[in-house]
């Protein structure tokens, strides 16, 4: 995404930025509906990224030394999806 377009919406026609003001309302309908939102495009991109890593030959302790987690925890994770 480039500087000058819009934020894409991730869900529901909210960007990531609306989601995280929403995940400070004093609602928590509200709140927890955009922290679950937030979960899932967090998730996303960490996937992309590991994949990203995985194809510049990264190994899965470098990954998992970034991420902050143990080289099994992320090598469970995502070794089983067809990252290549």
């Amino acid at each position: 995404m480039s500087n000058d377009t819009a934020p894409e919406p991730v869900t529901a026609g909210e960007t990531a930025p609306e989601l995280a003001s929403a995940a400070d309302s004093a609602d928590p309908r509200t709140g927890l509906r955009a922290v679950a939102a937030l979960r899932r495009v967090l998730e996303r991109l960490e996937a992309l990224q590991v994949r990203n890593a995985r194809s510049r030959g990264w190994s899965w302790q470098e990954i998992a030394d970034v991420l902050g987690v143990s080289r099994q925890a992320v090598h469970k994770k995502y070794a089983r999806r067809r990252l290549l």
